[in-house]
């Protein structure tokens, strides 16, 4: 890629950072708000209930049934178009079966 391809997007930054407690310091947050975000970073000691794991938790619970599929998870086919389209047969069936789960 070209620099001059990069000139013609717009460079955006994220309004909002948001981490668990692991990120928990203050180099961290000085670093978050260096570049220009504000951080939303959970503190060590304080209940839980900030709000932070609502939206990780469908995105980890997703990831980690896609990779239930071994196929997926260790990649054995060289051509993109084989493991694209295992791909979207392992979403059909998580899309199917928390439809079956929710309905049944």
């Amino acid at each position: 890629m070209s620099p001059s391809c990069c000139r013609c997007w717009p460079r955006r930054r994220f309004v909002l950072v948001m981490g668990d407690r692991a990120y928990h310091s203050e180099p961290h947050r000085e670093a978050v708000q260096v570049r220009g975000s504000i951080p939303m970073l959970a503190r060590r000691g304080e209940p839980h209930g900030s709000g932070l794991g609502t939206v990780r938790w469908p995105v980890e619970r997703s990831l980690s049934r896609m990779h239930q599929n071994r196929r997926l998870w260790v990649r054995y086919d060289k051509r993109d178009d084989l493991y694209e389209a295992f791909m979207e047969l392992a979403q059909a069936m998580i899309c199917w079966s928390r439809l079956h789960s929710d309905f049944c």
